[in-house]
């Protein structure tokens, strides 16, 4: 399976650290955040993996010369963003990367995850779904984007930040795609946000999936100081032991 991994944000509430370093190069336990994703993806069997990149997108792009330099079996392409095309304009202006594949990953490089890939990626199939969400419980219903689902898994109604949360279920920012996801993304060059324009667009035709895995977004200092606290995995191990 391919993987876009959305990084180009300029991470602005982590500043001032964001002044200098790229949000997904932030280190979790000495090593950059976009480690640990690559990781995450070699263990679950990810073959090719495209970021893209914006803000402060040189040391990004030194990480992926210098881990594709390791041969390990994935290798990491950069999609540069002179302008940012936003999260669905993305995904929309590189479909050729993901042409001919049944199934592709779309996840958003913010957070920090183990989540089981594998387990998320058999749900997918078995629900023949456009597109499979991750989701996870969540404290802070009115800050994220909330699911509702019906007794299958079938998103019945989804709501960026609700004024009256119907669940607590909260979209993970990770997401398994088929290719009918590109006729629900406008061809106007026009950024696009995946969130807001796409996913209202699939309710009743997109799954979701619930991940008890450890996941949090690192955007607040707030957040980053806590991921540090609690991550489980350390700087001497390759990959995360799910």
């Amino acid at each position: 399976m391919k993987a876009f991994l959305l990084a180009a944000g300029f991470g602005t509430r982590l500043r001032p650290i964001t002044d200098t370093t790229p949000k997904c190069m932030v280190p979790i336990h000495g090593r950059p955040l976009l480690g640990w994703w690559l990781d995450l993806f070699h263990t679950h069997g990810v073959t090719e993996v495209l970021v893209n990149t914006h803000y402060l997108y040189e040391p990004v792009r030194e990480f992926i010369r210098e881990y594709n330099e390791k041969n390990t079996g994935l290798t990491v392409y950069e999609a540069y963003e002179p302008s940012l095309l936003g999260s669905g304009g993305t995904i929309r202006d590189n479909k050729s990367f993901v042409e001919g594949e049944e199934d592709f990953l779309i996840c958003y490089a913010d957070n920090l995850t183990d989540t089981d890939f594998s387990e998320f990626y058999k749900f997918h199939k078995k629900s023949g779904a456009a597109l499979t969400m991750a989701l996870f419980h969540t404290n802070l219903p009115k800050q994220c984007g909330i699911a509702a689902v019906d007794e299958n898994g079938l998103i019945t109604e989804f709501v960026e930040k609700p004024e009256e949360p119907k669940s607590n279920l909260a979209n993970a920012g990770m997401y398994i795609a088929t290719n009918e996801i590109f006729d629900h993304l406008s061809d106007s060059t026009s950024p696009i946000d995946f969130g807001k324009d796409v996913l209202p667009n699939l309710i009743g035709k997109m799954y979701g999936w619930y991940t008890d895995g450890y996941i949090r977004d690192i955007g607040t200092m707030e957040n980053y100081e806590k991921a540090n606290e609690e991550w489980p995995y350390d700087n001497y191990k390759n990959t995360p032991e799910n």
